[in-house]
């Protein structure tokens, strides 16, 4: 992987199937470190089961959420080629590619800080508040900090940002004198 400049961010014109399973991913974290601190140190269990999920995702490329917004419509950007409505909802997993790699590490870093959280000091949950509202934040604007360090790195992302066509003067047919 060689390195990179630039800030990386994922479209954001609409709601796909990956961007909506972060916001719902992110509400779960928030959620459960939540009830996690304040209720029982036991709703730890909920992050746990979110980080295996994104380790699943990583490794399979079967998400459950992913299959039940596909259900309700939503259109995957990341699907394995030939994925037609109707069909099970499989991510892609012919590479590691950057979004790849974001499930995978999430999943590992929630599980590690959950296990802290329960047998060192409840302040581990900080990280996984953390997460899950770097979860939310990535999808409500694209950003996320752990996806631009990745693409620093040199990995290779699959969801391309939009971009706009450079704007490109030309001369005024009508009135050739104000170029």
């Amino acid at each position: 992987m060689s390195t990179r400049s630039g800030v990386y961010i994922v479209p954001t014109n609409r709601w796909y199937i990956e961007r909506t399973v972060w916001l719902i991913a992110g509400i779960v974290l928030l959620a459960a470190t939540t009830m996690a601190w304040l209720v029982s140190p036991l709703w730890v269990l909920g992050v746990v089961a979110t980080a295996w999920a994104s380790i699943a995702v990583a490794l399979t490329g079967f998400c459950i959420v992913g299959n039940v917004l596909a259900k309700f419509g939503f259109e995957p950007m990341l699907a394995r080629e030939g994925w037609k409505p109707g069909q099970p909802y499989f991510m892609q997993t012919d590479a590691w590619f950057l979004e790849r790699r974001i499930y995978l590490a999430v999943g590992i870093n929630l599980t590690i800080a959950s296990g802290l959280s329960l047998v060192h000091s409840p302040w581990w949950l900080g990280f996984t508040a953390f997460v899950g509202g770097a979860m939310v934040w990535f999808a409500g604007t694209g950003f996320c900090i752990m996806a631009n360090g990745l693409y620093w790195l040199g990995a290779e992302p699959r969801l391309k940002p939009l971009r706009e066509p450079a704007c490109k003067t030309t001369v005024d047919e009508a009135n050739p004198a104000i170029a």
